[in-house]
């Protein structure tokens, strides 16, 4: 028997919605704004690795650097006292919808109080990107137990879900 997942799609319409998280005076949030697509892939693989994310898994150097070289893509890193505690995404092709592409948070800093004021400076930064009209996410069931919670406390709302099976992932 398949085990099945869920994904859920989450979206906000303006800034109004945000019902922000106060940013932690020990969490210091930095865009890069030089792309630099290694890291990109060690973000990913810092976050990722606890919630088996595997898509990216086996992209090429050039496919890395496609991506995070692309005018539609920008990155920040949370740093708390020096190391990496986070990072996150913004991914904006058409120009309008600013997808939150990747979120999360370095497995030593989980369930320590830093997702609520991430999320809430990504969100706050997909609408400062002039042009932003929407902000969207997906996440599932295989996240954090408590990323759809946050991303709902944060004010999006879930517009799409999809009940998939791992021989079928959707």
């Amino acid at each position: 028997m398949a085990q099945t997942y869920t994904t859920y799609y989450l979206e906000m319409t303006s800034l109004d919605q945000l019902k922000a998280k106060p940013q932690r005076s020990d969490l210091q949030i930095v865009e890069c704004e030089e792309p630099q697509p290694a890291l990109n892939r060690f973000l990913y693989q810092l976050v990722g690795s606890t919630w088996e994310w595997g898509d990216l898994d086996d992209w090429s150097d050039a496919q890395w650097r496609t991506m995070v070289e692309n005018e539609a893509h920008r990155t920040w890193v949370a740093y708390h006292h020096g190391a990496i505690a986070g990072y996150y995404e913004l991914f904006r092709p058409d120009g309008r919808s600013t997808e939150i592409r990747y979120f999360g948070l370095a497995p030593q800093f989980l369930d320590r109080g830093f997702g609520g004021p991430l999320l809430s400076h990504a969100i706050q930064s997909a609408w400062q990107w002039p042009g932003t009209e929407r902000v969207w996410v997906h996440t599932c069931t295989f996240d954090h137990p408590a990323a759809l919670a946050n991303y709902q406390a944060r004010g999006m709302r879930v517009y799409q879900q999809e009940i998939s099976d791992l021989e079928n992932p959707g």
